[in-house]
């Protein structure tokens, strides 16, 4: 199960009109630590940023799942909470236990269809509690290394 951490990159980004402005950009990162989030996050941004940053803020989230979109269109994150619905047996009451999904999407509707399209086969029953879109600006799955990769790497 990943371990998903919340990373704040803080840079100076030149605005349209040419000004400066600092800015604090959310990102989350697959991780096993703090300080390896905090070393994946600088690895993966890099590239991007022209300039000094800094990792602001690195923390753990409860985030259980995350729905990718691959097309072009789904350039945003919306968090669902969802409330997963069971029986207590002694007592023959309703249990609700919440999780939180990250479902990436162009909008609100795509991101309500993208869940439910991630939740078909599921067994249990849940309610969606809320949807509400996030700052967060990219997310960085863990890659693992595979046997091929480690050799092509290698140069053998």
């Amino acid at each position: 199960m990943a371990l998903w951490f919340e990373t704040k990159i803080r840079y100076d980004r030149m605005q349209e009109n040419g000004a400066v402005k600092k800015v604090n950009e959310p990102y989350l990162v697959d991780a096993l630590t703090f300080t390896d989030a905090e070393a994946r996050i600088i690895e993966k941004i890099t590239p991007f940023i022209s300039g000094e940053f800094s990792v602001s803020a690195v923390k753990k989230t409860k985030i259980s799942e995350i729905f990718f979109d691959e097309s072009d269109y789904a350039d945003k994150f919306y968090m669902v909470k969802v409330n997963f619905i069971t029986l207590d047996e002694r007592s023959g009451k309703e249990k609700k236990s919440a999780s939180f999904i990250l479902v990436q999407a162009g909008d609100f509707e795509n991101a309500l269809g993208r869940f439910k399209d991630g939740m078909k086969g599921t067994m249990a029953d849940y309610q969606i509690a809320s949807i509400t879109e996030t700052p967060i600006m990219d997310v960085y799955p863990y890659e693992y290394d595979t046997p091929e990769k480690s050799e092509s790497q290698a140069g053998l």
